[in-house]
């Protein structure tokens, strides 16, 4: 008996599946598509970052010889 004095009283679905935090399936689609876009962007990020640095090298090289 002691075991059912911590259950709550009893809510909508909704509140339920909330508080559970089961995703329902466009949940889980808008995250995947959070994702995707996410990694694009680091991806972007990450290339023009890669480029700035051949950049400054090539322009140091170029300084240093003249």
């Amino acid at each position: 008996m002691g075991e059912h004095q911590h259950e709550q009283p009893a809510e909508p679905s909704g509140a339920v599946s909330e508080d559970r935090g089961d995703p329902t399936t466009q949940q889980m689609r808008t995250v995947g598509q959070r994702r995707r876009e996410a990694e694009r962007k680091l991806d972007l990020h990450l290339e023009e970052a890669s480029h700035k640095g051949e950049a400054s090298v090539t322009e140091g090289e170029d300084h240093s010889e003249a």
